[in-house]
């Protein structure tokens, strides 16, 4: 919908209330007029249910309204008497309209002085339920929101298992297109996994004023572009989602409007210089490592390395246990001496299920071996003298990778060599034509909402030939640490200003072993209460927390204790 749509929306809504509480204002001692008037009659409202001007605010709030209108439907027929559990159940059922019914057909009392206590326990339950709805669905919509680390994209800045609270005030809170949607899920309602939301009507994008904008080394959340999944990890046709029902990314940003972006052998350079980066960012790169002598997963795991592989050798294994190796999710198959071999990630085979299926194993330690590394783990590495050399694995400029943007035969780019590229600028005018526009198509049509159409070398824009483009909003270039193993701008392109939801600040919870299920999650300590920005090492503020939180007990025990004494 757009703004006039939107406009009518809200005076047809003003014509029905008018329509159906004109006799309640009247025999509440106002004027029937004033239940005509848009936000004036929502606050002599307030007046006549005896409830907060404040109110009104909740109102015209997306998602907090939805909360609130049963709320306030509830309250009006109360002011006139309807207090019985039958009453409350058709005003809410009927969204409302058996307010009509009350307006029209009983000849109700409007009871001025009511009181605003609950009639009953249950009553009261359910009041404070419903207002700690109310203001955890503001907080989480407009100021902070929870957020958990799924992949691995940005180890090892950001690790799987990190709670994030992200805060939306810093770039300014998204205000949700979405109208009517579930509060406090986003877009699968848990246990049923169903949708959460109805995909009309939508409002127009708009952002309440932060104060900053997404900056280069930024880590931010955006609604990830390319979503068209109903249901992770669940094979079903694609979907069409709203923008803020889009599932939620985290990356690095690392390239703003009117930059020019270049990915030259794995490192990020802008408008002609390499980025230089945080000193929290902890990115990773694939390495083959090599000794004449081998290269142990011992010396991996002490230097942290990750995404490499093991190979078992065994002297034997029978039916038994082949059928058991696999079902415990590891590979097995036979070398060119048809040896059996088993295959694992960097955790290899535990000494209790080798004890359990009484293998006897040797673990091969290969002269030249690839591990996914940050920079300090390879200076560390390299201080080993049994390591010969480390070379960082870079695909060569000018050889296709797969899956990456454009997505264009004009551009054979790939992960480690991409660009130059231009990141559009809100009002910046570009040049159309059939080189140009496998960059700019999917803004055009998807994102600023044209129709395009190429037909052989020319470029149609809502029927007319187009040599240029002038860009209606920001966008940015987002890359996960892990750069080897992130799917990120570099396969699905730019992130428009209306995807971006907020700036991760602070990490309050940390689990390793996060995807292997609760019982196998351990404690990461030095991560819990850190901050994401800032410089340096990352310090835990745990402790203080927990002394503050003991201080507090005892104050507290004391003053109950004096405050006992004195009675």
């Amino acid at each position: 919908m757009n703004g006039t749509q939107w406009i009518l929306f809200i005076l047809i809504i003003q014509v029905i209330h008018f329509l159906g509480t004109w006799k309640l204002y009247v025999k509440a001692g106002r004027k029937a007029w004033e239940a005509a008037i848009p936000v004036y009659n929502a606050i002599v409202l307030m007046q006549i249910i005896n409830r907060p001007k404040w109110w009104v605010i909740l109102l015209f709030i997306p998602i907090i309204n939805l909360l609130m209108f049963p709320v306030v439907w509830v309250e009006t027929i109360r002011s006139f008497g309807k207090n019985k559990l039958l009453d409350t159940w058709l005003v809410i059922l009927t969204l409302g309209l058996y307010i009509y019914y009350i307006n029209y057909a009983e000849d109700v009392n409007y009871i001025e002085d009511r009181s605003l206590k609950p009639r009953s326990g249950l009553g009261e339950w359910v009041s404070s339920i419903v207002f700690a709805i109310v203001a955890a669905t503001l907080v989480h919509t407009y100021f902070i929101q929870p957020y958990v680390i799924p992949t691995g994209s940005l180890e090892r800045t950001l690790r799987v298992g990190d709670f994030l609270f992200v805060s939306k005030f810093h770039f300014g809170a998204r205000v949700p297109m979405t109208a009517v949607a579930a509060p406090m899920v986003h877009d699968t309602i848990p246990v049923i996994k169903k949708r959460s939301y109805l995909n009309k009507p939508q409002l127009p994008y708009m952002r309440l004023p932060g104060f900053q904008t997404p900056k280069k080394n930024d880590i931010v959340v955006f609604s990830w572009p390319a979503d068209t999944v109903k249901q992770f990890f669940v094979k079903s046709k694609g979907v069409k989602k709203p923008i803020d029902k889009k599932s939620n990314y985290v990356k690095r940003c690392v390239g703003t409007p009117g930059d020019s972006l270049e990915i030259i052998d794995g490192f990020v350079h802008i408008n002609g210089k390499k980025l230089v980066l945080s000193d929290r960012a902890k990115v990773m790169s694939d390495y083959t490592i090599y000794a004449q002598k081998g290269v142990s997963s011992r010396l991996l795991e002490e230097v942290g390395a990750d995404d490499y592989s093991r190979k078992y050798i065994a002297s034997s294994i029978n039916q038994n246990q082949l059928n058991l190796l696999r079902q415990s999710g590891f590979q097995v198959g036979a070398d060119e001496n048809n040896r059996p071999i088993i295959y694992t990630d960097k955790k290899g085979i535990s000494p209790e299920i080798i004890r359990q299926l009484r293998l006897s194993l040797k673990e091969e330690t290969p002269r030249a071996r690839m591990a996914n590394m940050t920079q300090d783990m390879v200076k560390e590495l390299k201080k080993n003298q049994n390591i010969d050399s480390i070379v960082m694995e870079i695909i060569p400029k000018g050889q296709a990778g797969y899956n990456v943007f454009p997505q264009s035969a004009y551009y054979k780019w790939n992960v480690d060599n991409f660009g130059p590229i231009y990141i559009p600028e809100e009002g910046a005018t570009v040049e159309i034509n059939a080189k140009t526009i496998p960059f700019y198509k999917k803004i055009i049509r998807d994102y600023e909402h044209n129709e395009v159409k190429v037909t052989g070398n020319k470029v149609f824009i809502n029927g007319k030939e187009a040599n240029s483009y002038t860009f209606k909003q920001d966008y940015y270039w987002m890359m996960g640490d892990n750069r080897d193993h992130s799917e990120d701008s570099r396969a699905w392109g730019y992130v428009a200003e209306d995807h971006i939801v907020g700036k991760p600040v602070f990490i309050w919870m940390s689990f390793d072993n996060f995807d292997e299920g609760i019982s196998n999650w351990k404690f990461r300590w030095d991560r819990i209460f850190t901050t994401v920005g800032g410089s340096g090492e990352p310090k835990s503020y745990f402790k203080y927390f927990i002394g503050l939180l003991i201080a507090w007990f005892v104050f507290d025990f004391f003053r109950k204790r004096r405050k006992s004494k004195a009675e």
